[in-house]
């Protein structure tokens, strides 16, 4: 039967169950999607693969237009082979009614296995254009187009389905001399192919020709993996505090009930074994129901990771039996380590220590609760002293993290010892008969008041860790780019990914070269002189006294290295000459232009340097927000049921102390108003503690921000959305506790 002693423990692993569940389903499903310009084209060789970590979301070496062109002609007399495609994505947006079209920045040449004319014929002239017929151009009429020199007009040849911008091969190679894939139309031979191929490229067929996926989707499926790892780790953290603290109130609670079966012979092996059995039969049955819940949760959760942009367009669930059975074997797993630590603790009362009735502990503090405090603490301070050196962002994270997990434990362990100084400093101003039963009660239970407090603790803990820390850094990050500019106004993109060369001419302009394979930042600028380089003092270790570069279109160069790079707001490892970066890709863009002159062009919004600073990580900022409330809702959202549990079952087992007061001469008004001054202590201790814990944590990531920046950091919260938090908890807490007491009667 489910007790009300349970309770807690079934809706944590519910909870928990559920998450898992719904993460694993969600994350079997992040898989690369073949982009729908090589459906039709069977197998795909792409380009040589850059040698940078996966986290870093390179774009394969290209090859160059004369190597491409050499290898497609090899390919193309191999049976089977119907059709040859290279491959040349391009910037291209189209304008309409004077502003950008979102969302459609890409243009490719035409093919006609990758394309399907719903009306019209090819382009096949310099300025001739085939584009989707969601864009509602006449065929014969103009259509402004954004490149990266600026917009250009074109006239529309014909339609296809969807969205689209088709140009001529000759343009597209003019556009996007480089080239990263190679399709092959027909039904050729794979083994034939590699071949032919050999070590210039790899092959792709059928699923593994989601590896063309673009970057922008790769990296954007890596976030949500981290979302739902992040999410996963946190739901088992907070469920397994919560099944701890509630096992441990409710062991608390049953000391009689342990003590008898202590007096008639049980074994402390015995009760921990009933125990066990307890906990494994709801987690058991909680984990049946999460799965469930799970399953239903991440059909829903599909459409909103895409929504958020944590998953890219076309992303869907696929059922995996492994993720469901996982998730079911983490129910009681869950459960068996929360009650782990009270059966334990269970298995040493003595009968007749069991057996007393009086409420007041002797020991709040046992030496093993000291011992593992007080380490957890230790543990909380190494992280944090860590924390507040990291010079990666990584680093500061993970153990930022970790902190902030080892001082929850550590603050819910010692609680017992600082909960008689809270009582009395929050009950000062009360005075009355109701004041000192309430503080006397508190005193004489203050293991008690400590577990009921726990779960408001981990909530309130959490909940100024995360935001804290995403507002703290977004803060820091801003303040670091606006020191960097030296104008009073800077240009930036509106509704286009960058600046083009009419809006910005003279803009710094970012772009991606290889180094040994590997990718390395570029920034261009005018001052700079062709055929040399400048090294950021960070990466000065990396190059000698010369570089050789491969650009985005695939040509090689030698560059000598004439010196130091300056600080500038746009992070690169070299600085090349402005004209020689644009010469090598046609498609950079700049992210901001930093002069007073009002924008000539669409695409562009004079701001200043306060609304740069904000808006220059604008879409990292609402992903980092996106997964922060993620996190928030979920950790807010089982602490708070674990709050209203909590004191549920602290009001049952103490109805009898109501009675008392009832018999007394307490009215039921009274009564209601004591149980509320004792729930309303127990969110209150909660929430310093909690607040305390985060704000420790919270100085590390400060530290580490500051190191950082070059700038003095102050930490940032919400604490508007904190008392939203905190007010949550009260109302709980005040509805779990008050209609039990109201209910005790002076008869019974």
């Amino acid at each position: 039967m489910l007790t009300r002693d349970r309770l807690g423990t079934f809706v944590a692993v519910l909870l928990s169950t559920a998450i898992v569940a719904a993460a694993l389903l969600l994350w079997t499903s992040s898989r690369p999607r073949v982009p729908d310009r090589f459906e039709e084209l069977g197998v795909v060789v792409q380009s040589p693969a850059a040698t940078n970590p996966a986290e870093f979301f390179a774009e394969p070496v290209p090859w160059p237009a004369a190597t491409a062109q050499e290898l497609a002609d090899r390919l193309g007399k191999l049976p089977g082979v119907t059709a040859v495609v290279q491959d040349r994505p391009f910037y291209a947006q189209p304008v309409r009614s004077g502003r950008p079209v979102p969302g459609l920045t890409t243009g490719y040449g035409w093919s006609a296995g990758a394309a399907r004319l719903v009306a019209g014929t090819p382009p096949t002239g310099e300025r001739d254009v085939v584009v989707g017929s969601d864009l509602r151009v006449p065929i014969g009429h103009e259509v402004t187009v954004l490149t990266a020199t600026g917009p250009t007009s074109w006239r529309v040849t014909g339609h296809v389905e969807g969205s689209a911008v088709l140009v001529a091969g000759t343009v597209a190679a003019r556009l996007q001399p480089g080239v990263r894939a190679i399709g092959l139309g027909g039904d050729p031979d794979p083994a034939a192919v590699r071949a032919v191929v050999g070590s210039a490229g790899t092959v792709l067929t059928g699923a593994g020709r989601g590896a063309l996926e673009p970057r922008a989707d790769a990296r954007l499926r890596w976030i949500g993996t981290q979302v739902l790892t992040a999410t996963v780790a946190l739901a088992g953290f907070a469920c397994v505090f919560l099944v701890a603290s509630t096992s441990a109130f409710g062991v608390n609670q049953r000391r009689r009930e342990i003590g008898l079966l202590r007096a008639v012979g049980a074994t402390p092996r015995q009760i921990r074994s009933t125990l066990y059995r307890s906990a494994l039969l709801v987690g058991g049955v909680a984990a049946a129901l999460g799965v469930l819940l799970g399953a239903v949760l991440a059909l829903v959760l599909d459409g909103f990771l895409v929504d958020a942009r944590f998953q890219p367009v076309g992303f869907t669930v696929h059922w995996e039996p492994w993720a469901l059975a996982v998730a079911f074997l983490a129910g009681p797993l869950v459960s068996l380590l929360g009650a782990a630590a009270s059966a334990r603790r269970a298995s040493r009362i003595g009968p007749l220590e069991a057996l007393r009735v009086a409420e007041v502990e002797d020991r709040p503090m046992s030496r093993s609760r000291w011992i593992a405090g007080l380490t957890a603490a230790a543990i909380g301070a190494a992280a944090g002293l860590y924390t507040a050196t990291a010079a990666d962002v990584t680093d500061m994270a993970q153990f930022a993290l970790l902190g902030a997990m080892a001082l929850v434990v550590a603050a819910a362990l010692l609680a017992p010892a600082v909960v008689p100084l809270l009582v009395r400093l929050l009950l000062w101003p009360v005075t009355g008969i109701t004041g000192s039963l309430v503080r006397e009660s508190a005193l004489t239970g203050v293991r008690r008041t400590a577990s009921t407090a726990a779960p408001v603790l981990l909530t309130v803990a959490f909940g100024v860790f995360i935001t804290g820390t995403v507002q703290t850094s977004t803060a820091a990050y801003a303040v670091r780019r606006a020191a960097t500019v030296d104008t009073g106004t800077v240009l930036i993109p509106n509704g286009t990914p960058g600046l083009t060369d009419a809006a910005a001419p003279g803009a710094p302009l970012p772009t991606q070269v290889y180094v040994a394979g590997a990718s390395v930042a570029v920034v261009g600028l005018p001052t700079q002189s062709p055929g040399t380089a400048l090294v950021s003092p960070d990466a000065a270790e990396k190059f000698g006294d010369s570089v050789t570069v491969t650009y985005a279109d695939g040509v090689r160069e030698t560059l000598r290295i004439a010196g130091e790079a300056p600080a500038g707001p746009i992070p690169a490892e070299l600085v090349l000459a402005r004209d020689v970066v644009r010469d090598h890709d046609k498609s950079a863009l700049a992210p901001a232009a930093f002069t007073a002159a009002a924008p000539t062009t669409p695409g562009a919004e004079l701001v200043s340097v306060a609304t740069y600073a904000e808006r220059a990580d604008a879409e990292e900022d609402r992903l980092v927000w996106s997964f922060t409330l993620l996190l928030l809702v979920m950790s807010a959202g089982a602490g708070a049921l674990a709050v209203a549990n909590t004191l549920l079952m602290s009001t049952r087992h103490r109805v009898r102390d109501y009675r008392v007061l009832r018999l007394a001469g307490a009215t039921p008004r009274q009564v209601a108003l004591t149980v509320a001054l004792e729930s309303t202590l127990v969110v209150a201790i909660g929430s310093l503690l909690g607040g305390a814990t985060a704000m420790l944590a919270l100085l590390g990531s400060a530290g580490s921000l500051a190191a950082q920046v070059g700038a003095e950091i102050s930490v940032i919260v919400p604490w508007p959305l904190i008392s939203a938090i905190v007010a949550a908890c009260l109302v709980l807490a005040l509805v779990a506790s008050t209609p039990s007491a109201l209910r005790a009667r002076p008869s019974r």
